[in-house]
């Protein structure tokens, strides 16, 4: 940092730091602010890849149920997703079904 920039944001911050003081000391004491109401639920526009496994992609896609929800209702979306994925990968570790024709003695 160049010696002209640190001035610069020593000034900055003396300044903001200053202009706070003042309306603190203006008599608007920080209690009487509006409170803030929080921000609804916002989609986060995470772009999901399919990976080509029907039943891994329905469950990715119901991620997207989460946008909509507050934090509250994220964990069962989650808990979900996660129960599904778990059996979908649980499915691949299971021997194979043999057809009609493969049980012959």
């Amino acid at each position: 940092m160049t010696d002209e920039a640190a001035e610069t944001r020593a000034e900055a911050q003396s300044t903001a730091g200053a202009d706070a003081g003042a309306e603190v000391e203006a008599g608007a004491p920080a209690e009487a602010a509006e409170p803030v109401e929080p921000a609804g639920p916002a989609a986060l526009g995470v772009v999901r890849t399919p990976t080509g496994h029907a039943g891994v992609d329905a469950h990715l896609a119901r991620l997207a149920d989460a946008d909509h929800l507050g934090a509250d209702g994220h964990v069962e979306v989650y808990e979900d997703v996660h129960r599904g994925l778990r059996e979908a990968l649980t499915a691949l570790d299971a021997p194979p079904v043999p057809g009609p024709y493969e049980n012959r003695s």
